[in-house]
């Protein structure tokens, strides 16, 4: 490795199966830190070294121990290693301040992975009218829902509202039998497998019981108020800008509201405007209204989505151009 540097340092408080934790089932952790970040790194025991571009090595070293304190509290498997490397940019400050959010909800606590995500949370809390946009796989709607129910169970709110426009997305899904809640099901499932992670499947049931999580299609929050309540709109790409206006002026007293969609993944007719892309520019210059922008770099799914993402991308530009 040309214009390649080492450093060494040793790991504390030293822990065998914290140790194995950390490396990985024949060092599959250490060998995906080093795919990710460029480096090479080598161990006997407790001491470390990493060989690469000097500007990467402390950044690296400091990578390593924070996720050795880890290794020290839970189990890490290659999806938490790969949720670390994303919130890595070599191109800002890197672990230099840990400006994370957490969440801490019923069954669990979850931290923010990168630096748009930690915005987005921090928006949700300060502002009552919130816009995430992006590609899939961002978490902005994971977060929204986290968001929700925290503000739940720390009182402030009464009731979460969970909506999306009913739109098919190329398929024909025919009749659906079943009440509103079965029918507007399939449009939902996102919400609703977030909910039951976040609180367990009986406890969502009962709060659906007694009202306290509602869901329904978004032509039905036409004429009403809703006060008290945390609102998410999912996949509002497919709204008209019709429908935007009338669920952004259902808000009442001491609530908020969440909207989440990817403009570039519009179900709608082609000569029919898209309802977020819409509020984007109407809204732009309103007080108090937060949006905020995720980017390829910022998926958090399967390693292989983030690229996929990215090629859609790059050849809808070149389609495009």
């Amino acid at each position: 490795m040309k214009n390649a540097e080492t450093i060494s340092f040793n790991l504390s408080p030293e822990n065998n199966d914290s140790l194995l934790n950390l490396c990985g089932w024949h060092s599959e952790h250490l060998q995906q830190v080093e795919s990710s970040l460029g480096v090479v790194i080598n161990h006997l025991g407790f001491n470390f070294t990493i060989t690469g571009l000097a500007d990467k090595l402390v950044k690296v070293e400091q990578f390593l121990r924070d996720l050795y304190a880890t290794s020290l509290q839970e189990t890490l498997e290659p999806q938490k290693i790969y949720l670390a490397l994303q919130a890595i940019n070599f191109d800002k400050t890197l672990l230099e301040k840990d400006d994370s959010v957490y969440l801490k909800l019923r069954k669990k606590s979850l931290k923010t992975g990168n630096f748009n995500q930690t915005s987005y949370v921090k928006s949700i809390r300060k502002y009552d009218v919130n816009f995430g946009i992006g590609p899939a796989g961002t978490g902005k709607t994971y977060l929204a829902v986290a968001a929700a129910v925290e503000a739940l169970e720390n009182e402030q709110v009464r009731r979460i509202i969970l909506t999306r426009p009913a739109v098919e997305a190329g398929e024909k899904l025919g009749f659906l039998p079943g009440d509103l809640s079965q029918k507007v099901d399939p449009y939902l499932r996102p919400l609703f497998d977030a909910l039951f992670e976040m609180l367990g499947f009986e406890y969502v049931e009962r709060l659906i019981e007694r009202h306290v999580i509602e869901i329904a299609p978004l032509a039905f929050m036409r004429g009403r108020t809703l006060n008290e309540s945390f609102i998410i709109l999912d996949e509002a790409q497919n709204t008209s800008p019709e429908q935007m206006k009338m669920f952004l002026t259902r808000m009442g007293f001491a609530s908020k509201a969440v909207i989440t969609g990817d403009i570039t993944q519009c179900d709608l007719p082609k000569n029919q405007q898209s309802g977020l892309k819409n509020a984007i520019e109407v809204l732009s210059e309103v007080d108090k209204i937060s949006f905020s922008f995720f980017e390829t770099k910022d998926v958090v799914r399967h390693q292989l989505v983030q690229k996929i993402v990215g090629a859609y991308n790059k050849f809808d530009k070149k389609n495009a151009g």
